[in-house]
């Protein structure tokens, strides 16, 4: 019997769960320069499924870039945002929040743990689990168990490594999430963008370069402090961590944290000129 893993265990995917409406994030998923198949995923949460040309062609790798896609929406914005990533090799997370520092997790094609415990319980307290129930279920994930992130039976690399990320999902059920069918951490992203696009009242969002509108209801999703009193200060501090992100992530050749870059910049921006329409 041959034991050779599927081609489909070898491709790498990701999804980005946003803790928002579609139509919220809708509003700033244009920045991240490629058109993604977005569904709900449950009360008061969004996913978008990228199509994997990021990786694909640019050379650079998935939890790379989903990570600084994380970052670009998290910024600025009342919502979190909860990239999962995988490849041949490994899997996890990327948990991103306003200005803060993300924080993450990885586990090992077979699931051995690969990161902090500390990560974990970040991530707990910052999604709002429960400190003592949900925490001791995501403490399971990080033990060393070499069955603990097994499906019996599996033989294709990286089963344990996706088993852990439908353990995460589980917890998370009661934050809200429930994954459109067909959205099954470890499938690759072509797989993943069919199923998608499958979906009853599934959304597209627009082709990079497309800014979102500047009335006030649709910045109010994603902006809720333009026209504040603090509104210029923090537009403009906004665009002063943009750009030498944003310059950063061109030398490092990273597009996932040059689109976090032009994302605080053009939010400043906008931010900025919003302010200023609003004074006159």
């Amino acid at each position: 019997m041959s034991t050779e893993e599927p081609v489909s265990a070898r491709l790498p995917g990701a999804l980005l769960l946003c803790r928002a409406e579609p139509d919220s994030v809708a509003a700033v998923a244009p920045l991240l320069g490629e058109r993604m198949p977005l569904a709900r995923a449950g009360e008061g949460w969004s996913v978008l499924v990228p199509e994997g040309r990021a990786w694909r062609e640019g050379g650079e790798p998935v939890d790379r870039v989903v990570g600084g896609w994380a970052a670009a929406l998290a910024v600025g914005a009342p919502w979190p945002v909860l990239a999962l990533w995988w490849d041949a090799d490994r899997a996890g997370y990327t948990l991103a929040s306003g200005f803060r520092r993300p924080v993450g997790y990885v586990w090992l094609a077979d699931g051995t743990p690969a990161g902090e415990d500390e990560a974990m319980r970040t991530f707990a307290a910052r999604l709002g689990l429960d400190p003592v129930l949900d925490v001791q279920s995501l403490d399971r994930l990080t033990r060393a168990d070499p069955d603990a992130g097994r499906e019996p039976g599996a033989r294709a690399a990286g089963a344990g490594a996706r088993a852990r990320l439908r353990g995460l999902l589980a917890v998370l059920t009661r934050a809200g999430i429930t994954l459109p069918a067909g959205l099954d951490p470890g499938a690759g992203a072509d797989r993943l963008g069919a199923a998608a696009d499958a979906l009853p009242g599934v959304l597209r969002t627009e082709t990079a370069g497309r800014r979102p509108t500047a009335d006030e209801s649709r910045l109010a999703a994603w902006m809720p402090w333009t026209g504040g009193p603090g509104s210029r200060v923090l537009a403009l501090a906004q665009m002063a961590t943009g750009l030498p992100l944003t310059v950063w992530g061109l030398r490092r050749r990273s597009g996932g944290w040059t689109a976090a870059g032009v994302l605080l910049i053009g939010h400043g921006a906008l931010g900025a000129a919003y302010g200023l329409a609003k004074r006159t």
